[in-house]
């Protein structure tokens, strides 16, 4: 018998980071010695209280749900932390119904597409940008229309890009800022262009805020929902991943709009069984003491922004220093013609360094690569001297 794959499949691009952990793999097989700022995965661990809750949580004597499945038994807190996160952070009332606790961003964009979308739906999504936008329309059998973010709109959505025949017929429509891969950030100003964009259009616009606690120099990332009436057409995806260092620890969670968040956990009843009681206890500590958890994370990620900002206007190249996110998106140097895809391999080739080229995040992200600051200090000085090498700097 042979066996064939869905179709969708075969729709599927080459995923970006899958393809970079296969090219570390086969380098360092040949024996080569890889350094990579690919990735954003903190090297830093889990804060101590957070840690210390899951170990109490999984050990409790007193519990005897804690081994069920967590739509099963979930904990009633968590829910109540994340309306208590909204209020303190953001300024922002949410009702139960308005709150669906998911495993991470990245399952839940795909999630919220099946529940959102139907074949030959629309979508539109940011370029450069997420690739998993796309990856949720094309496993929903919908299609994307892509609007170009760029350098001198400050990498953010130009609305005025969107024809009016995709605007008429798109469903939902992509944002993220504080922003993957540019680093750029928004104003409350912006959220309310996207409101009422959504609200002229009928498109539901869905804000991915996975990096809103990567903050620095005082800059505080606002939530969309602090637009008055932007859940009547928004919801926000929240992820505890990069902003209190728990990536491997899949929680997150999606807030707004309610018809759009009872379709998320429709969905989730039916193809999840939701998150260990010990994580969701875990993630209630983390939320309550985000205040004082998180500054500590921002430390080390500005002191690597910094180094790695100066030695690169040191060597001739223009980079403005983010505000936020844990990456820096840099110019290629000039040799290289634009060409992102070809200063990466280069880097790779001669120099056993792994960055992201900007290409990697659609067509309008070439010239450009990011680096992300989830290494050691060592490692990140180490890849820029490579780096300089390379672009013929030292």
């Amino acid at each position: 018998m042979e066996m064939i794959p869905a179709n969708r499949l075969q729709k599927l691009p080459p995923y970006l980071f899958a393809d970079l952990r296969r090219k570390i793999a086969e380098k360092r097989r040949l024996g080569v010695k890889v350094i990579t700022l690919g990735i954003g995965d903190p090297d830093y661990p889990t804060p101590d209280p957070v840690l210390r809750e899951l170990v109490r949580a999984i050990a409790d004597p007193n519990d005897g749900d804690r081994h069920r499945y967590g739509c099963d038994a979930p904990v009633a807190d968590l829910s109540r932390a994340i309306r208590d996160f909204y209020r303190r952070r953001y300024g922002v009332s949410l009702s139960d119904d308005q709150i669906a606790v998911t495993s991470g961003s990245k399952d839940a964009i795909v999630q919220f597409c099946l529940g959102i979308l139907n074949p030959g739906d629309l979508g539109i999504a940011p370029q450069p940008g997420y690739p998993t936008y796309n990856i949720g329309h094309v496993f929903c059998s919908g299609q994307t229309h892509y609007v170009p973010l760029r350098r001198g709109n400050g990498w953010l959505v130009d609305f005025k890009e969107i024809p009016e025949d995709v605007a008429r017929e798109a469903k939902l429509l992509w944002i993220n800022y504080p922003n993957n891969p540019t680093t750029a950030v928004a104003t409350p100003d912006f959220f309310k262009e996207a409101v009422e964009f959504g609200r002229k259009h009928n498109i539901l616009i869905c804000h991915d805020s996975a990096y809103a606690e990567n903050t620095y120099d005082g800059y505080k990332a606002p939530s969309i929902l602090q637009v008055p009436g932007a859940e009547d057409t928004a919801v926000e995806f929240y992820s505890l991943s990069k902003g209190f260092n728990m990536t491997g620890w899949r929680v997150g969670c999606v807030v707004g709009n309610t018809p759009a968040v009872k379709a998320l956990k429709l969905v989730k009843d039916n193809i999840d069984n939701g998150m260990l009681r010990a994580i969701q206890f875990a993630a209630v500590k983390a939320l309550d003491s985000m205040e004082s958890i998180v500054p500590a994370i921002n430390s080390v990620y500005q002191r690597r922004r910094d180094m790695v900002v100066s030695a690169l206007e040191q060597a001739g190249w223009p980079v403005e220093k983010p505000k936020a996110t844990i990456y820096v998106w840099a110019p290629t140097p000039e040799q290289y013609n634009g060409s992102s895809a070809a200063f990466a391999e280069d880097l790779l080739e001669k120099a056993g360094l792994v960055v992201t080229p900007g290409r990697g995040y659609g067509v309008t992200g070439d010239g450009y690569y990011r680096i992300s600051l989830t290494y050691p200090d060592e490692v990140i000085k180490e890849a820029l001297d490579r780096i300089m090498t390379v672009a013929g700097k030292k």
